[in-house]
């Protein structure tokens, strides 16, 4: 019998099926009593052997009445199978789901073992798996935006302590604000040392912002910094170390030749103080070329190279007469 063959018969006997209490009770008639019990010999009467017969061919009445009842105990077995059937088509399951509670449990036709039934329902119906959750990503918080009070405090906590100009971006990523603010304040709090004369200026160095000594201290700062000790440039560094700031970037030959004596012990001292640097090699003699650092526009107090003043004034009036000369 095939799996739609067995739901049909499923689905009849579920329709054909009547309630226990309301099927005619059985009328079973009596069974006839022998008069002597069976087995027993009558005194006097020699004992004979004989073979029973069945019962149900002596009598038919009480043939019928066993296979009644008979009948009646299969199909209560029968109903009792499409009652279940019948309860769940009633709950709105198919035959089908009925016949895998009913019939692949008992008979194993599936291959369904005893795992597969564990995770059935009471009406056969599978338990639904729960569904995994799934976690909510939390964004950050934004961080408080800072009054003008405070974050005018900050920034000038963060400037004492920088040993090099540090730019806004890096400023308003410290405090989390937005660099758009960082620029006013900064403005705001240089004018304002500037008007109250402190002995320290805040200014654009670098690319970024510092604070410094004013011009009119210098003398006074540097007694104390220097107290006795000599850490000026000779004249031929700082010679050649102008000539690398207006004509970097620029190779050690090119230098020597603008000077006119060789330059390359003064370049490997500026290069130990951190004033002038390598920045690559000249595509056609593959010599060294020389540029000033960050370090440079610090001591200087330069934003940029732009920022050198310009040679014009300080040049002599008679130049094309002295480059002739030189010919």
């Amino acid at each position: 019998m095939n799996d739609e063959e067995r739901r049909d018969s499923l689905a009849d006997q579920a329709a054909a099926w009547i309630p226990p209490w309301e099927r005619p009770a059985p009328t079973r008639k009596p069974a006839a009593t022998p008069s002597e019990p069976e087995g027993v010999d009558a005194p006097g009467v020699p004992p004979t052997d004989t073979v029973p017969g069945p019962t149900a061919a002596a009598d038919p009445a009480a043939a019928d009445a066993e296979a009644a009842d008979a009948e009646a105990s299969g199909a209560e077995t029968v109903d009792a199978g499409a009652a279940d059937a019948g309860t769940v088509a009633f709950q709105g399951i198919s035959p089908g789901a009925a016949e895998a509670a009913t019939g692949d449990s008992g008979t194993g036709g599936s291959g369904a073992g005893p795992d597969a039934a564990g995770e059935r329902g009471a009406a056969g119906v599978p338990k639904r798996q729960p569904a995994g959750r799934r976690r909510a990503t939390v964004a950050p918080s934004p961080a408080p935006e800072l009054d003008e009070a405070e974050l005018r405090g900050a920034l000038e906590a963060i400037l004492l302590v920088v040993d090099e100009p540090v730019s806004e971006l890096v400023l308003a990523q410290v405090l989390e604000q937005s660099p758009e603010r960082i620029g006013p304040v900064l403005d705001d709090i240089a004018a304002g040392y500037t008007a109250a004369g402190h002995g320290f200026e805040l200014r654009r160095a670098a690319g970024g912002w510092r604070l410094y000594t004013r011009p009119e201290y210098a003398a006074h700062v540097e007694r104390f910094v220097l107290d006795g000790q000599s850490v000026r440039l000779t004249q031929a560094a700082l010679e050649t170390l102008a000539v690398v700031a207006y004509k970097q970037p620029v190779t050690r030959g090119r230098v020597s030749a603008i000077r006119g004596v060789n330059c390359d012990g003064v370049l490997r001292t500026l290069v130990s103080r951190g004033l002038v640097e390598e920045c690559g090699a000249e595509p056609d003699s593959g010599a060294f070329l020389y540029r000033t650092t960050t370090m440079f526009l610090e001591k200087l107090g330069l934003d940029s190279v732009a920022d050198l003043p310009p040679l014009a004034p300080f040049l002599p009036d008679d130049v094309e007469e002295l480059a002739d000369a030189t010919r």
